[in-house]
């Protein structure tokens, strides 16, 4: 069931989306080489509690951290790490907030220190996608829009799509309907209103885009080794521009 927002909730999700915002640009002054992701979610954790949010990660499904923090071959839902990080890498920090009852949620990836050429391609290119996305995020359109203006940066750009994780609703609960996939067919999937609050993220890799699980249960990585990117920002579906919540 997709759950519609009114105006006054949009602006509740909007002071939710703020502190995620701003906690990601105080991240991406921290992140260097020499840095522990469990640094950075100890920053985010407190961070988050010092503005009045809570970090909604923490106990989801039995998740033990403010953070997800995925670095290199690991796309997603990556445990934060006491290894430092190293120059050249890179590193996505994913993170989902809670205020007065509304969540907003966003990842970026950051790079460590310089980055080769190959790399920075991929990070453009997956936010290019991400932002491709948003775009067709309006009254109007359907998900098939919203996927296919993701995966046709992908092709364009010989980058493979991570399909098995999607963007999904969210509001009062971290995952609502809709489910929002990153490849589709133009004109396809369920329409988009006005009241949707949806997240896109797509996740972009230099290789094969199949993943395994790590035994914690959550950790996923490419099965052949190669590196992945993730942008996701949260989106208020409009009649006309998007709005991006967590900007």
């Amino acid at each position: 069931m997709i759950h519609y927002k009114t105006d006054e909730q949009l602006i509740a999700i909007r002071r939710t989306g703020r502190i995620v915002s701003a906690c990601h640009r105080e991240i991406a002054a921290r992140i260097k080489p020499g840095v522990t992701t469990l640094e950075i979610n100890k920053f985010a954790d407190a961070f988050m509690r010092k503005h009045g949010a809570r970090p909604a990660q923490i106990g989801y499904k039995g998740y033990p951290f403010a953070t997800c923090a995925s670095v290199g071959d690991v796309v997603c839902h990556g445990f934060p790490s006491a290894v430092p990080l190293k120059e050249g890498q890179i590193v996505t920090i994913d993170m989902v907030a809670e205020l007065n009852g509304w969540m907003a949620d966003s990842a970026w990836t950051y790079a460590v220190g310089k980055v080769s050429l190959e790399v920075e391609r991929l990070m453009k290119a997956t936010k290019q996608a991400l932002y491709r996305g948003i775009a067709h995020a309006v009254e109007g359109k359907r998900l098939g829009d919203v996927g296919y203006a993701v995966q046709q940066i992908a092709d364009r750009e010989g980058y493979s799509v991570v399909e098995e994780f999607i963007g999904h609703g969210i509001g009062r609960r971290m995952h609502e309907d809709p489910q929002v996939f990153h490849r589709g067919k133009p004109g396809t999937g369920k329409w988009l209103r006005k009241g949707m609050v949806i997240t896109i993220e797509p996740i972009f890799v230099l290789g094969d885009p199949h993943v395994r699980i790590d035994n914690d249960g959550w950790t996923a990585r490419t099965v052949d080794g190669t590196w992945g990117a993730q942008y996701e920002h949260t989106v208020a579906v409009r009649d006309g521009e998007p709005i991006i919540l967590t900007r």
